[in-house]
């Protein structure tokens, strides 16, 4: 079906920017690729928010990257969207936003989920198979209730990051149910909005959106959005999910087993089930595959460490990588490259954020230990790229712990294109690692609009047709049992300054 020119276009929203990717649905070919990044605001510690005015010019500026590389825009076919996940877009009767998002990674709203868990966690876990922690939408909108309550009076419309953008392009307000499910606002075995839920924080269920499946169509692209992008009016858009569901399949993952490691802004493990395994400790998501779920095993920061330390300490390098037209990240690699496993005794714990599993503890902090006078830049990148391995080993263990078996395992994000990276974490996990090509959240999406415009008979139909594999990679015996004694020694470091961090955080302001 179709021309050899026409393309389907994955539109991914993540925390650190926009990516689109063109793919041809003939034999799933990424035809191309582009991203802008945009801003993250952290006005206070613990903080994390995102302006929605940055979402849809970041768009427009990617699809301009993605035509200069030779892309026509005019034989976009279909189009879909994913996000980050459950980061409210706070609109008012206009449609108008009423002030910045609250991002995922937030971690202000501690007391309100303290609260939760001592009134709510029995009745919480069994509706949304989530225990309360500042991640969720709804203990994000109980902090506004008690301090920004004249935002709340005035609202009238929720949508998520990616469902504003579509808003934007198609005029059609609405979210699906995995997106909904990330909010606390949701009834897993209802697949439907618990009203009783948000009415905790003041949220009218008039305010939350209509739902739609992944590959339902919903409207098509606006005559403005058309001048703004270059793709033709009237084409098809697609609805497409969060970003976790939507790289797990577009990597893959689409069987009972398959494992994801996802180093992208955050990292994640997750398994795929035939059923929800809700867990206190783990996230439960459905599956953009209808049957098959999956959990979740997710650290703060990942890919996120590194942007952060590049932008401190690698400024005249990224410079010159942009004048160059190099990527400063694989400089990067190179310095690691010359630091041994271990760093030469350095150890990073990426706690940027506060941090999720398996610790739930908004009040933990990065460290650097085992620094010495002949520590060098290469150590410290490598010891952030193992640090974060150890964080997601850490996360595995949770998935460990449930008893969910790992099959195939498929290494994703932006980080899997590190060989240095992606050979830590098999080493790491001590496990054969697989790298899917593209394998990420925004060729999902185009795979996504493939079948709801009819490319495709279904989902499983399109990964089985289009999704290749890059490499594999296999772990290396004397490093994987040099990894297992320095993990025990990085979860000890933890136990150590888990217990001063959170005396920390109870301080008083001086």
């Amino acid at each position: 079906m179709g021309a050899a020119s026409d393309i389907l276009l994955g539109v991914d929203f993540g925390t650190g920017g926009c990516k689109v990717s063109a793919v041809n649905p003939s034999d799933g070919s990424l035809v191309a690729d582009a991203s802008l990044e945009y801003p993250t605001e952290h006005a206070h510690i613990g903080w994390s928010e995102q302006n929605p005015s940055d979402w849809y010019p970041a768009m427009c500026g990617a699809l301009k990257i993605l035509s200069s590389k030779g892309v026509d825009l005019r034989n976009v076919r279909a189009l879909a969207f994913d996000g980050s996940t459950h980061n409210a877009v706070l609109l008012d009767e206009n449609m108008r936003p009423l002030r910045k998002t609250i991002m995922w990674t937030d971690q202000r709203s501690v007391s309100e989920c303290e609260f939760l868990r001592r009134s709510y966690a029995d009745k919480i876990f069994a509706t949304t198979y989530q225990m309360p922690s500042p991640t969720w939408t709804l203990p994000q909108m109980m902090w506004l209730k008690n301090n920004e309550s004249g935002i709340l009076k005035k609202l009238k419309h929720i949508l998520f990051v990616k469902d504003y953008v579509r808003y934007l392009v198609s005029g059609v307000a609405a979210t699906d149910y995995i997106e909904a499910q990330g909010t606390m606002f949701f009834d897993m075995e209802k697949m439907a909005w618990s009203g009783e839920l948000a009415a905790l924080a003041d949220i009218p269920e008039s305010a939350l959106p209509w739902l739609a499946k992944p590959c339902d169509v919903l409207g098509c692209v606006l005559p403005e959005v058309s001048a703004d992008t270059g793709i033709a009016a009237g084409t098809p858009v697609i609805c497409g999910s969060s970003d976790s569901a939507v790289e797990d399949y577009g990597a893959g993952a689409i069987e009972e087993g398959d494992c994801i490691i996802k180093l992208a802004t955050a990292g994640n493990v997750n398994v795929m089930t035939s059923r929800p395994h809700p867990y206190g400790a783990a996230l439960t998501y459905s599956h953009v595959i209808d049957g098959l779920w999956y959990s979740v095993s997710a650290t703060n920061a990942a890919a996120l460490c590194q942007r952060w330390f590049r932008d401190l300490f690698f400024k005249e390098e990224t410079l010159r990588a942009k004048a160059e037209g190099l990527k400063v990240f694989d400089m990067m690699d190179s310095l690691a490259e010359e630091s041994p496993a271990g760093s030469n005794g350095i150890m990073f714990h990426p706690y940027l954020q506060g941090e999720r599993s398996p610790y739930w503890d908004p009040n933990l902090r990065a460290s650097f230990i085992g620094m010495s006078i002949s520590s060098t830049r290469g150590d410290f990148v490598r010891a952030i790229l193992e640090g974060v391995a150890f964080s997601l080993r850490d996360c595995r263990e949770v998935l460990d712990k449930m008893g969910l078996g790992m099959k195939r395992i498929f290494i994703i994000g932006g980080g899997a294109r590190s060989k240095l990276w992606g050979a830590i974490v098999a080493n790491v996990f001590g496990l054969e690692v697989g790298v899917p090509t593209p394998g990420d959240a925004s060729y999902g999406s185009a795979l996504l609009a493939g079948v709801g415009a009819g490319f495709f008979k279904n989902p499983r139909e399109a990964v089985v047709k289009c999704l290749k594999s890059e490499r594999s990679i296999l772990p290396n015996p004397l490093e994987v049992g040099l990894y297992a004694e320095l993990f025990e020694k990085y979860k000890s470091v933890h136990g150590a300054l888990a217990p001063i961090y959170g005396k920390a955080s109870k301080a008083p302001d001086i």
